[in-house]
């Protein structure tokens, strides 16, 4: 593979790079600079800036308002945006529920539902882990009955992101309890003001709900809001899945946590005169994370070359999710080595607007450990690690 950059992508490296200095709204820029948390609002205007760019979707398909970029141009994109810092555009929507209905919706349901999700007009969520199904996802017990022209759903679902935001929701259902797990599963799109829909906030260890749980009762949804044929769900959930995993690995993140870091180091005393970018053992630590991450990039740029020929990603999404997340977590580990003792207070407010203690953000270390703890979650969510390797068993090596 050529590693090399055209003079063509260059030149669209440095269009993007003028684009988010001169676009990117300096108050957001302030707030992800002092790691203070982003309201649903100022996501959500930042992506409909994207959407007027016509960069809010750069692996969608051009009919359906994608860029029509090359591979090599999304991955300059998704590199810009995570070392300037701009967050990308809430997956649930773009990445994750668009493809799945791109691939199996009816043209009715692509104009109903894509217009709105590339133009961040709806927020979405998703449903898939239940309190008894998480990793073994296929033994969700949340139930939809056909009565006439709707489905009626009762049932829970658990860990649910930013659900509390949303106006939608992709859930997995049971349509069939006759027939094996997987095969009597059903994908419906479910709006979240239907009543009997109650969302309970998940207070995580930074003390921010960003986790639900959401109940359903006795919920009525159109029949017209099935994916696909019913009972294939497990089908496009997989296919959803692999989306997710590829975005998981977050390298463009990792990037700009090891630049950081490194300038933290740079600033942090060693205890014996030194400062710890001056310590060999460290620097040595932070060089290992820095190769594997290259070593990762390199394999996202071959899944993103696969999706721009219009293929869905494979098993190697659980490659990259695994080493994405083991990386991720390396670097929390530096991040709280680095910290020490500094990594004791517990300051949830630094994570909201208006704080006006001391700063917290990256420049500094008491912010570490609640970063760590809450980041531990990474290895689990979008299918636990120890589950993707079961994922490369089979379907790479044939055990």
């Amino acid at each position: 593979m050529n590693a090399d950059f055209t003079a063509e992508e260059l030149a669209f490296k440095e269009e993007v790079r003028t684009f988010l200095k001169n676009e990117f709204p300096a108050d957001l820029k302030a707030k992800v600079d002092a790691s203070v948390r982003l309201g649903k609002e100022e996501m959500v205007r930042w992506q409909k800036i994207l959407y007027e760019k016509g960069w809010a979707a750069p692996t969608w398909p051009v009919e359906h308002g994608g860029t029509g970029w090359t591979h090599t141009q999304c991955h300059i994109f998704a590199t810009e945006m995570g070392l300037f810092g701009a967050p990308e555009p809430i997956p649930f929507g773009i990445k994750m529920v668009a493809p799945v209905i791109m691939a199996y919706g009816t043209e009715e349901q692509k104009q109903r539902f894509l217009p709105d999700i590339l133009a961040s007009n709806v927020w979405w969520c998703q449903g898939y882990s239940e309190p008894n199904a998480g990793s073994d996802l296929a033994s969700l017990k949340t139930s939809a009955e056909r009565q006439g022209d709707h489905y009626i759903v009762n049932g829970s679902k658990t860990w649910n992101t930013l659900g509390q935001y949303a106006d939608w929701i992709f859930c997995l259902v049971r349509t069939d309890n006759t027939v094996k797990k997987q095969e009597g599963i059903s994908f419906l799109l479910i709006d979240m003001k239907s009543p009997g829909i109650t969302i309970k906030p998940i207070e995580l260890i930074d003390g921010f709900a960003e986790v639900n749980e959401i109940f359903f009762d006795e919920v009525r949804v159109p029949v017209e809001n099935l994916i696909g044929e019913e009972n294939k769900g497990w089908t496009y959930a997989k296919v959803l899945l692999t989306h997710e995993r590829t975005s998981i690995a977050g390298v463009p993140r990792s990037k700009r946590r090891l630049k950081a870091l490194r300038k933290l180091a740079a600033a942090t005393d060693d205890g014996l005169g030194e400062f710890m970018s001056e310590n060999p053992s460290f620097n040595k630590r932070i060089a290992e994370v820095e190769i594997e991450l290259q070593a990762l990039e390199y394999s996202e740029l071959r899944t993103l070359a696969a999706l721009n020929v219009g293929k869905a990603p494979g098993p190697e999404s659980s490659i990259l999710k695994i080493v994405g997340t083991v990386l991720a977590q390396r670097i929390d580990e530096l991040f709280l080595e680095l910290a020490g003792y500094n990594a004791l207070p517990y300051v949830p407010e630094q994570f909201e607007a208006g704080f006006d203690g001391m700063p917290l953000g990256p420049g500094t270390t008491a912010s570490t450990a609640l970063t760590y703890f809450n980041n531990r979650k990474q290895s689990i969510y979008g299918g636990s690690n120890e589950v993707q390797r079961n994922i490369i068993c089979k379907a790479v090596l044939g055990l």
